[in-house]
């Protein structure tokens, strides 16, 4: 929903989880969020959230007034679970409003 969104609780990192009902093929991830600098994505094979690797960890632009807006693209990419990392952020509290994943 476009009225809803998480937000964290003022220390980082901060992190959530997302499940997929089973291991499934992703090519591309983006998220809408707000204030966040350095975000981490990693995936997980397992029938459970554990095993976690490092996928992607970026800084993010710092748009003030305005959602960051971005897009990682993963080829070849397979994911039971995504865990989000908000290592660091441009202020006290960010959000996050949307997260998509594209694949099959």
């Amino acid at each position: 929903s476009s009225e809803t969104f998480w937000t964290t609780t003022g220390m980082f990192p901060q992190e959530f989880i997302i499940g997929f009902p089973k291991c499934v093929k992703i090519s591309k991830v983006a998220i809408h969020c707000y204030l966040v600098r350095t975000l981490r994505i990693e995936r997980s094979i397992s029938k459970d959230p554990v095993g976690f690797e490092q996928c992607i960890e970026k800084d993010l632009q710092h748009t003030e007034g305005q959602l960051q807006m971005e897009e990682f693209p993963l080829p070849d990419f397979q994911a039971t679970y995504l865990r989000f990392i908000i290592k660091s952020a441009f202020d006290h509290f960010v959000s996050v409003h949307r997260v998509m994943a594209e694949g099959t």
